[in-house]
């Protein structure tokens, strides 16, 4: 009963900073394992694919919180991030997806620390496959371009995931479901140039994914045209076609600016510690100081774009 309450006063917490929030038993971990590798073994997910980007998640609780019972899953309403560039004397916008700066990670961090340590319960950072965890606690629902969608937040949002010692006595489990809305839709598969959304499966061609590509070490393969990139990472495409999204799809925030020398520098693929203080301060807070080897390739193809 204590537990219970305890919960009730996170959600509560959680609601009043704006953001949505599930608990689940760890013992489903072991399903969202199955469900990744299961997948692969049926030959549904492309084998580069699978290697690059499902493979580093961990099954089990860290050894600080080897007695967790239970995983806490919470959204964070996120914008598009604005960056410009200054290239040939001219500022360039780009956008970076509502996924990727990790900023609300320590926000949700202080509220759960706050809540549950004031009672002695502990946290650890999940390292698991997150959209899943999402869709089957019951907080989100996959959209048939793959993209977790939460209630009042559309897919404008940032998951995150702790274990945590406290029991968890309900819990609304399920197996992964998509919205109903997206039966009679198809404006993401029309949208998507590549064919990675399909029709005649629901489980997104990853290979052919542009967010897979623009994040892959090496050249852009022949087959993708330029005109098609959209974001320095990622890609935006099919969610800002999504009718769920109508409401946020021209949501952009941030004022990050690089001077010409350091675009320059960037272009040129620099390493972080060959780069200026101020330019490695300024990709550190937008989490992309590890991502210098691709930074390079993709802002050169969406400058020469404009």
């Amino acid at each position: 009963m204590e537990d219970e309450s305890l919960l009730e006063e996170l959600y509560s917490r959680v609601t009043e900073e704006g953001f949505r929030s599930r608990t689940v038993s760890v013992q489903h971990v072991p399903e969202l394992r199955e469900q990744i590798e299961g997948m692969h073994r049926r030959g549904l997910l492309n084998d580069e694919f699978y290697q690059q980007r499902l493979t580093h998640f961990s099954y089990t609780p860290p050894d600080i919180l080897a007695d967790a019972q239970s995983l806490i899953v919470v959204a964070a309403p996120q914008p598009q991030v604005r960056i410009l560039f200054t290239w040939h004397g001219k500022s360039r916008q780009v956008i970076l997806p509502p996924t990727y700066l990790p900023g609300t990670d320590r926000a949700v961090d202080a509220i759960l620390s706050d809540v549950l340590g004031s009672k002695n319960h502990r946290l650890a950072r999940a390292l698991l496959p997150i959209k899943s965890l999402a869709v089957r606690s019951g907080l989100g629902e996959y959209g048939r371009n793959n993209v977790c969608y939460v209630p009042g937040m559309g897919s404008f949002h940032r998951l995150v995931a702790f274990y945590s010692d406290i029991a968890c006595p309900n819990e609304t489990w399920r197996e992964p479901q998509s919205m109903m809305k997206c039966e009679d839709c198809q404006a993401c598969l029309h949208a998507c140039p590549t064919g990675a959304v399909a029709s005649d499966r629901f489980l997104l061609r990853a290979e052919r994914c542009i967010a897979f590509h623009n994040e892959r070490i090496g050249e852009f393969s022949t087959w993708i045209d330029p005109r098609w990139h959209n974001c320095l990472e990622g890609c935006m495409l099919c969610q800002k076609a999504c009718p769920e999204n109508a409401d946020f799809r021209d949501w952009v925030e941030g004022d990050h600016t690089f001077t010409e020398e350091e675009t320059t520098l960037i272009l040129k693929s620099t390493p972080p510690e060959r780069l200026p203080r101020e330019t490695a301060r300024k990709l550190e807070q937008l989490s992309m100081l590890e991502d210098t080897h691709i930074l390079g390739r993709n802002l050169k193809v969406l400058l020469e774009r404009q």
